[in-house]
């Protein structure tokens, strides 16, 4: 049996980015042939995009040949409340007490709540009963791994509150597969349990903040066997900085060609530009270059930081010509020759300035 696992998609809009992300996933799901999407949290931004979207929701949620089961999160935690109507193939889990029972597999989840680490605790131990040996049993679970070492923008824009944190040992004896968990935007991340399970982050399919950077996955995997990330084509951050050097035969314009050819057409740029040139053997002005590559990634780009510098000046000063054919007689390794170069670089800049 195929499940596809997610979490903290933050739906906001019909048909922007994030709701084509999920139709992404809808679609992947057929593709796999899954026989369960999980979403594991967060699903929407906030009680009211839940409230906005539970039309369209209900048409994308339905006729998949497959079951879309879910929790809520921190962000959309009263969006279930009610008996509300969600779409044919959606099973939402609100309460500890509730399962879902597909084939040989139970599933059971713990919603987010505004508690401490203790009150999950006693929560869990509550799951005792509820889960059987003659089945392969899955917990979701929204909230903090505190074994884990997160900085807090890992979480997204969650400010400095605890989120329902839990160790893993807060489900030994619980005889749980898969912990699929949700609030951890970042990566893909996987931690083993001490019975053989696994406890799994998917992290965000989308980028939510600029400080998610790199290709978005999901946890595509096959009951009873290891977590699986699946990378995905949706929109996501990348942060780059590339480096100029004088010193090298490499022409600057066609490493940002090279970087921005290579990239995903689902990346947007944080680009850092720094280091150095020399305007003279490069034939360009500090404001040619920078024109060149507003050319060349203005596609792809949201933010730009220029830091690079023009020392054509230094290079052809004496003094510094005699620092550089010394320094090239050194028996230094390369990197320390590097870190002196840039010291005295910087000095004759700043002499000069």
């Amino acid at each position: 049996m195929k499940v596809l696992h997610t979490a903290d998609i933050h739906l906001r809009h019909y048909e922007d980015e994030r709701w084509k992300t999920l139709c992404t996933l809808i679609d992947l799901g057929k593709e796999k042939k899954i026989e369960i999407l999980v979403i594991s949290g967060d699903l929407f931004d906030r009680d009211s995009n839940a409230e906005d979207l539970r039309p369209q929701i209900r048409e994308l949620f339905s006729n998949n040949d497959f079951k879309i089961v879910l929790i809520p999160g921190n962000h959309d935690m009263d969006s279930y409340k009610g008996g509300m109507y969600f779409g044919e193939d959606t099973v939402i889990l609100t309460d500890l007490g509730t399962a879902f029972e597909y084939k040989d597999v139970k599933i059971v989840g713990i919603p987010f709540e505004p508690v401490e680490g203790e009150t999950t605790l006693r929560k869990l131990r509550l799951l005792v009963n509820n889960l059987t040996s003659d089945k392969k049993n899955i917990l979701l679970y929204h909230g903090e791994l505190l074994d884990a070492f997160f900085s807090r923008k890992d979480f997204g824009d969650e400010g400095e509150e605890r989120y329902m944190p839990v160790r893993l040992s807060y489900f030994k004896d619980l005889h749980v597969d898969y912990i699929l968990a949700g609030h951890f935007h970042s990566r893909f991340d996987v931690w083993r349990l001490d019975h053989g399970g696994y406890f799994v982050y998917p992290g965000s399919p989308i980028s939510i903040t600029k400080r998610e950077v790199g290709r978005r996955k999901v946890n595509l995997f096959e009951v009873g066997k290891p977590p699986e990330g699946y990378p995905l084509d949706t929109h996501h951050f990348e942060e780059i900085e590339i480096e100029f050097d004088p010193f090298r035969d490499e022409n600057p314009m066609e490493i940002i060609r090279g970087v921005f050819g290579s990239l995903h057409k689902d990346a947007k740029v944080i680009l850092f530009v720094k280091g150095f040139i020399n305007s003279k053997a490069l034939r360009m002005s500090e404001k040619e270059v920078v024109e060149t590559i507003e050319g060349i990634a203005s596609e792809q780009c949201i933010e730009k930081h220029y830091e690079f510098r023009d020392i054509q000046i230094i290079l052809e000063d004496e003094l510094f010509k005699t620092f550089l054919r010394n320094l090239e007689k050194m028996d230094d390794d390369s990197e320390k020759k590097r870190e002196m170069l840039n010291i005295v670089i910087r000095a004759m800049m700043k002499a000069q300035g």
